[in-house]
């Protein structure tokens, strides 16, 4: 049988972690050509004296290895670390369409740029250009809008809360608040959706809690892939014999069996801890659906309670003191049929029976769930339905207990701290009227969406990204390419942190055949 794997993709049978990370973390570091520079910054990345990682948002435990780096944190590391450089000369051999046929990993593997670039449409070339004839080509075309408001300001959480506040700064002094964010993408649904439910918009648990909670259940994300350093948290529970139930139609090796890097036996013996208990692969769009059959579940074996002089299975304590709703909810649930549930989600009752055994049997639940729930039509449903779930049995506000949504970097809700939102509340523009003479619009700007849909309908018309490219951060890449052809400027600025060389620089990023002005300019490099 052809083997049909994209380029780069071979079979593995192996657990996740062990020596294949170590061996993808050594590969790494010599193929940038940073090898002891870059072992030398491993040692400080999630370190108290160090640099938060930029790999993902895992917390950093209070007693610290001095290992606390995974394969991912490792290469993000290193390739910021890189020795391997494109001068000009790179783009003379390689036009934009050229570079378009190449992968993610090989544009960035090529290394990092070392001067601000134009795209030269009559060539299909990206061409040299000094810094000043850079920035005063941005703001000449910035200043020719008819108003600033057709002008989009993206950023990612791979800009510094620094570099994040004086960009808000210099928007709003320019005069708009259109602020698409990579957060409108992420967990958006989160900081919505769980206020309304919880009054707070993010995870209600430490990293302390998994050391005292009875059984975790893991929806939408895979740790292994997009935050690593969590499976040494899910490993350590897996081997006190905590239940980990998992909720996601991608099977990932590192949910079936982990080795860790750090535990010598596991090491020396070539073994592995298995680490979900049970691993449900619901249908693409279940989960509302997955959420009402285990709360419908739960309901049941209430009532078989109660009718056989039980005290039945919820936490009423709980529900009665802390919670509005729940006959609402509950009737809802109940006229939910299990055939529909069972038909969406994807799901067996087997299953469902199986998960609400464990829910009931552990005093102490986390729930933790990445953008598979989120990063979803039903996103802001998705996470309320979570906090129904949870709050049945009382599983929030007490130790081991509570709900965890992972972010994808580490940076993510320091960008919105630090003002960059669409929506500026009342104290926001007070404080930058106290503190810089002028007060900024309050009207709402543009999220994301709204800022795709302003370029596609030609009412924006120049987009400068910060720390990250909008064009693949969005869920439907086609729509955005298109639309981004039609602007008259774009910029894309990436401001890379390395710790240990404080050379900041870019990766190279290729665009279909732009109509107007590209220009590409790394970040504050010394003259």
């Amino acid at each position: 049988m052809q083997d049909k794997r994209p380029e780069g993709i071979k079979r593995y049978d192996d657990p996740a972690g062990g020596w294949g990370a170590l061996k993808a973390v050594a590969k790494t570091l010599a193929h940038q050509q940073v090898v002891a520079q870059g072992a030398a910054t491993l040692l400080k990345a999630n370190q108290p004296d160090g640099f938060d990682c930029p790999g993902c948002a895992w917390p950093d435990p209070k007693h610290t290895s001095s290992f606390e780096f995974c394969e991912n944190g490792a290469k993000a590391i290193t390739w910021e670390s890189t020795a391997r450089r494109v001068g000009p000369d790179f783009f003379e051999d390689n036009t934009v369409a050229q570079l378009w046929t190449w992968t993610d990993h090989k544009l960035e593997d090529a290394g990092r740029m070392t001067t601000p670039l134009l795209y030269n449409r009559s060539r299909g070339r990206y061409e040299a250009i000094a810094w000043e004839d850079a920035l005063d080509l941005i703001a000449s075309e910035l200043n020719k809008l008819p108003d600033p408001n057709m002008a989009e300001f993206y950023t990612s959480g791979r800009a510094s809360n620094e570099a994040a506040f004086m960009y808000q700064l210099f928007v709003r002094a320019f005069g708009t608040n259109n602020f698409p964010d990579c957060s409108n993408m992420c967990h958006e649904a989160t900081s919505v959706g769980l206020p309304k439910s919880i009054g707070v918009g993010k995870g209600t648990v430490t990293l302390e809690d998994f050391d005292h909670c009875d059984a975790i259940f893991s929806f939408g994300h895979n740790p292994g892939t997009n935050h690593p350093r969590m499976m040494t948290t899910l490993h350590e529970a897996s081997r006190r014999g905590v239940p980990i139930v998992a909720f996601n139609p991608l099977k990932e090796r590192a949910l079936e069996r982990f080795a860790a890097p750090q535990n010598p036996v596991e090491m020396l013996t070539l073994s592995s801890t298995p680490i979900a208990s049970s691993y449900n692969q619901l249908r693409v769009g279940g989960d509302i659906a997955t959420l009402k059959g285990l709360m419908k579940m739960v309901f049941e074996r209430d009532d078989a309670s109660i009718h056989g002089g039980g005290p039945g299975v919820l936490d009423r304590a709980f529900i009665a003191e802390h919670t509005v709703g729940f006959e609402d909810l509950r009737k809802e649930v109940e006229v939910t049929s299990w055939d529909s549930i069972l038909d969406v989600s994807g799901l067996s009752l087997e299953a469902f029976e199986s998960a609400a055994d464990v829910y009931i049997r552990a005093n102490s639940v986390i729930v933790c769930y990445g953008m598979g729930l989120t990063q979803h039509e039903n996103g802001t449903a998705n996470v309320q339905q979570l906090a129904n779930f949870m709050m049945l049995r009382g599983n929030l506000g007490r130790k081991g207990a509570g709900i965890c949504p992972v972010r994808g970097h580490s940076n993510v809700q320091g960008d919105r701290t630090v003002g960059i939102t669409e929506i500026p509340n009342v104290a926001l523009l007070d404080g930058m009227e106290k503190a810089f003479g002028f007060r900024p619009s309050g009207d709402k700007g543009h999220n994301a969406i709204e800022t795709i849909e302003a370029i596609a309908d030609g009412r924006s018309k120049a987009l400068v990204c910060l720390g990250g490219n909008l064009a693949v951060a969005m869920a439907d890449p086609d729509a955005t390419f298109a639309a981004m052809r039609k602007l008259d400027l774009a910029v894309h600025i990436a401001r890379l942190r390395v710790p240990s060389s404080g050379t900041p620089g870019d990766n190279p990023v290729s665009h279909r055949g732009p109509n107007g002005r590209r220009c590409r300019c790394d970040g504050l490099r010394p003259r």
